[in-house]
């Protein structure tokens, strides 16, 4: 019998896959630990697009370093109060 999945419909989902995980990493990066989940978002986003899923794993990527510097910011003005 003929194997119905195709290796490009598999790489297509662990793209989306690595953009998701990674917007759920910019979240993290903004509210727990901006370096630790920033530069894990960043790399999953790059991961994402270069494995198809090319304009959401751009900003993903995009979105991750923002919240990395965005939750660097509100740490920074939180401990100095």
């Amino acid at each position: 019998m003929a194997n119905l999945t195709s290796p490009a419909r598999s790489r297509t989902s662990a793209a989306r896959i690595c953009t998701i995980v990674a917007f759920v990493f910019a979240g993290l990066a903004l509210l727990l630990s901006p370096l630790l989940f920033g530069v894990l978002g960043l790399l999953l986003g790059v991961v994402g697009a270069v494995l198809g899923d090319k304009p959401l794993g751009w900003y993903a990527a995009a979105a991750s370093v923002a919240a990395a510097v965005i939750g660097t910011i509100i740490g920074t003005l939180l401990l100095n109060m």
